[in-house]
This record gives structure tokens, C-alpha cells and sequence, in this order.
């Protein structure tokens, strides 16, 4: 007698990725919506769009987590963000080892596509050291800002441990939550004095730079060398920073803005922390968000729009795309037959992958900013834009209108978060078709440009 098998249904990574982040979703909307995790009962809307922005490391949210959720539910938030923004991929692995189950080749081939690595080489052990340092960063951070808080906020002991590790967590993650803002004891929001600004931005910066980097960067005392994808990285960010920070000082000094009163000092400080934070975290040391002059608003949302390293805890089209770009740009008007930096030449596929990602994230932001302005008329142009672009980045700035959003433009806005963590090729390959071998080509054409 002759047993039909049945081929087991095993989904692409992109799919797995697709998947699993979707799964994790609901599950952390059932969570925010268990007895003693809310001050007051949340509406199924408010949890999914809450559970969406955490594992999405967004720091968008509909309701006030300081004032909604109680030390229950702000512990649940901080494990979403947490998950979110090491993976859940790395969370497989966790289990995996405590299982004592070794990962398949196809599981070890997803892990390494969610972290952005290149070779499977010692790929779990190189996890297993990344989370090591992430945690140990996390509660280096959250030391200095329990020594630093414990001694100028209003708050009990146990207050202090949770809201500096809450913190911690969510400035390394790239989160952008916080308890402060809409808490009757602290009018003022996020606590913006210069030591916790300065913690913030390093946590901010090291969960922005990304796994592969991360990774390059541990393996330097060893090998005495970065690798080329480590060292434009590094590059890039530095120079985003310091481009950003400086056309938001010029914009707010030429436009009399709402740092005009300040000192030249506490306006480069205050413009270098909001560049570093817009570009994928979403704190704000400015409480007049809104306020800033156009000039200065533009300059967010290009920055947001860039957002983190590629396999960061950030999202944005990504450094490794913006840089592609610029190189292949270059080499194009220098007259390269093909892209090159560092005495190193840019793959074909490399500068493809790159275009694709401007295309569709382009297509994307465009289309859902059309929906959000017709499913909320009462937002105006410049909020919509920002509002998506933060949404598409991961960021979690908003100029207010978050809690002006339909239930449709909620959805809209639940889904750009979603997109922006997975990344569009993640998206596009999970919901296209296999691809199939063709021995058939076509005669070149040509097409007008420019």
C-alpha cells in the first residue's frame, strides 16, 4: 500500500518575515487588551495600532502610554519594543536553544536575511555576541539614566528603575516611546536637559547603525580592519547628522523660529539631538514640534525619509540605499562604466536593489498620504506628509495629528509602519511570484530620459 505524502508547506523567508511579524501583532494586541495592562479598557483599534508601533519600533501611538497603561502594560510595551527592534527571528533562535533544536539551512538562510548579514559562516554565534552587547548596552544606558534621574525627577525609587529601562530600551531600539508626555507630572514631556539628551542620542546612534556594522565593529580588534559597507556607513550617518543639524539651525536662525531665543550652543545641541532622533527614533527635545519653520520641517522629513543603516532597529529607505544612489550618481557623471568607491566596484544587482527601493518606497508614501488625506480632511498637507513619511521611517514624530486620524487613516498608518520594518523588497518578494528560468531575451530598445 503506497502513502500519498503530502509536500510540507515551507514559505520563502520574505513570506516567513511577512508572517511573523503579522502573528506577532495580534498576539501583542491581545496582550495590551488583558485585565491590568490598561489604566482604563483600551478599544481593540487602540491596542492593534499600539502593538503595530512597537514591533514596528515606531513610537507612533493613539493613546498616552505613561497615563493609559499600567506598570503591567508599559513592561508588555517595552517586550514589543524589544522584540521589534532585535527581531523575532533572533527570538526563534532563543527558543530554538533553550529547545536544544539546531536551526535547518533554510532557517539559518531567514536569520541571516533578517539580520542583514552577508555569510551563514558562525552566524550563531555572531548572534548570540550581538545580543549579548545589545542587552549590555541597554542596561549601561539604563544605569546612567537611573544615576542621572534619581536625582532630578519626581519620582519613587522602583519609578526610577522602570523608567530608566523603559527608556533605555526604546532609545536603542530606535522606538521613540516614552512615559513622560501626558503624564500630569511632567507637563513639559520628555525630560530635555543636556545629560539625558546626550544619552539618548548614543543610544540612538549605536541601535541605528545596524547589525552588520555592529558586527564589523566587534570583529575590529581582532582583524584590524572595517569593511566597506562599515566605514561608508559610518561616513554617511556622520554627514547626514551634521548636514541635518546645520539646516535646521539655519532654517530656525533665517526664519526667527522657536529656537531663536536660545543660545548659538543650546540651538546646534538641540538641532543635532532632533536630527539624530528624526532619523529613526522619534524623541523630540523640541516641545513645539509643529512650530519649527518650513524650512526646518522639510529638512525632517528628507531625514526621515533616509532613515537608519540597513538591518538597523531604524527603517527609511536606509543609508545603504541613499549611498548606492549617490555613488552611482557620481561614477555616472564621471564617466565610470560602472559604479566604484574605495577601490571597490558596486555590483550591478546592488545599484538594481537600490533603484527599486527609491521606486517603491516613493510609490508607497505617495499613494498612502493621498489615502490619509482623503480618510482625514482635517489634517492639513504638511501634517499628512509628515505623519506618513514618520510612519514609513519607523521614526514616531508626528505633528500632532496622530490622534486626529480616521479608523481608515489609522489602518493606512498601521500598514506604513508595518512596510517601513520589513523593507520593501522584504514586502515585494513576499507577495510576488516565484521566479522561473527564461532562456528567452529580447532586442534592447531605448527610452527618452531626461
Amino acid at each position: 500500500m503506497v502513502r500519498s505524502r503530502r509536500k510540507a508547506f515551507h514559505p520563502p523567508p520574505p513570506l516567513r518575515l511577512v508572517l511573523g511579524l503579522a502573528l506577532l501583532t495580534f498576539i501583542g494586541s491581545l496582550a495590551l487588551s488583558l485585565p491590568g495592562v490598561a489604566a482604563r479598557p483600551l478599544q481593540f483599534n487602540e491596542a492593534l495600532f499600539t502593538a503595530v508601533s512597537a514591533l514596528s519600533v515606531t513610537g507612533l501611538t493613539v493613546i498616552a502610554p505613561g497615563r493609559d497603561l499600567t506598570p503591567l502594560g508599559q513592561l508588555v510595551l517595552m517586550l514589543l519594543i524589544q522584540i521589534g527592534g532585535v527581531g523575532f527571528m533572533v527570538l526563534a533562535l532563543l527558543v530554538y536553544r533553550l529547545i536544544g533544536r539546531e536551526m535547518l539551512l533554510e532557517e539559518r538562510l531567514a536569520l541571516r536575511d533578517s539580520l542583514g548579514l552577508v555569510s551563514l559562516t558562525e552566524i550563531i554565534t555572531l548572534t548570540r555576541r550581538i545580543l549579548q552587547v545589545v542587552v549590555v548596552l541597554e542596561l549601561i544606558g539604563a544605569l546612567l539614566l537611573w544615576l542621572h534621574w534619581r536625582a532630578v525627577l519626581p519620582l519613587s525609587e522602583g519609578e526610577v528603575i522602570r523608567y530608566a529601562l523603559f527608556h533605555a530600551v526604546s532609545a536603542f531600539c530606535n522606538a521613540g516611546f516614552d512615559l513622560f508626555n501626558s503624564h500630569p507630572r511632567f507637563p513639559d514631556g520628555l525630560p530635555k536637559d543636556g545629560v539625558t539628551l546626550l544619552i539618548f542620542a548614543v543610544l540612538i546612534v549605536l541601535g541605528g547603525l545596524g547589525i552588520p556594522v555592529i558586527a564589523d565593529l566587534l570583529s575590529w580588534p581582532r582583524s584590524r580592519s572595517l569593511s566597506p559597507h562599515t566605514r561608508l556607513t559610518l561616513l554617511i550617518v556622520g554627514w547626514l547628522n551634521l548636514s541635518g543639524a546645520l539646516a535646521i539651525l539655519v532654517a530656525e536662525t533665517l526664519a526667527q523660529g522657536v529656537l531663536s531665543e536660545r543660545s548659538l550652543l543650546e540651538r546646534s545641541a538641540v538641532s543635532l539631538f532632533q536630527v539624530i532622533s528624526a532619523r529613526t527614533a522619534g524623541f523630540s527635545a523640541i516641545s513645539e514640534l509643529d512650530a519649527l519653520s518650513p524650512g526646518a520641517h522639510l529638512a525632517l522629513i528628507s531625514l526621515m525619509f533616509i532613515g537608519s543603516a540597513p538591518a538597523s532597529m531604524g527603517g527609511g529607505i536606509t543609508t545603504g540605499t541613499f549611498v548606492a544612489m549617490l555613488i552611482s550618481m557620481w561614477s555616472y557623471v564621471r564617466g565610470f562604466p560602472s559604479a566604484r568607491v574605495m577601490g571597490r566596484t558596486i555590483g550591478q544587482e546592488s545599484t538594481r536593489r537600490a533603484a527599486a527601493v527609491l521606486t517603491v518606497s516613493l510609490v508607497v508614501v505617495i499613494t498612502a498620504a493621498y489615502l490619509v488625506i482623503l480618510t482625514t480632511p482635517t489634517a492639513g498637507f504638511l501634517e499628512v506628509i509628515f505623519e506618513v513619511v514618520s510612519a514609513f521611517a519607523t521614526c514616531g514624530l508626528s505633528l500632532g495629528t496622530t490622534s486626529k486620524l480616521s479608523l481608515a487613516g489609522q489602518f493606512v498608518i498601521m500598514l506604513m509602519m508595518f512596510w517601513g520594518r520589513l523593507g520593501a523588497l522584504t514586502v515585494v518578494a513576499a507577495l510576488a511570484t516565484p521566479r522561473h528560468k527564461t532562456l528567452i531575451t529580447y532586442p534592447e530598445t531605448t527610452i527618452l530620459i531626461g
